[in-house]
């Protein structure tokens, strides 16, 4: 049986993400709302509206299961390979690019919160 703790934690992740939604329906921006909603539960987590342990557990397990979240994505694109045809070049080379660039951009990041932390303590 699922503890009440974890439904609730995923409800307040389901509630932002279809905050996410609205406003991008709402708005009409060129950012998904998928997107909308992380950067609402990163603004809601960095003001206290909403407090870590609020999502943690479920956040948790969302991130080491995180590789089943993208099953739809490959068969999604295992059944549009005639419409891929003749682009693998651009698409490998788009890839490297972005995988560089996610690294890159990731690493920086760790480094400077790292540097915060020490700096603090």
């Amino acid at each position: 049986m699922i503890p009440m703790k974890y439904l609730v934690q995923f409800g307040i992740i389901l509630v932002v993400c279809f905050l996410g939604d609205l406003l991008h329906s709402a708005l009409a921006l060129p950012i998904p709302g998928n997107v909308m909603g992380m950067l609402l539960l990163l603004f809601f987590l960095l003001t206290g509206i909403i407090k870590l342990p609020m999502v943690e557990d479920v956040s948790n397990f969302m991130l080491k299961h995180l590789s089943f979240f993208f099953v739809p994505a490959a068969v999604g694109l295992i059944t549009c390979f005639s419409i891929l045809e003749g682009k693998w070049a651009a698409l490998t080379f788009i890839s490297v690019v972005s995988t560089v660039i996610t690294a890159a951009t990731t690493g920086i990041t760790v480094q400077i919160l790292m540097r915060r932390r020490h700096s603090g303590e």
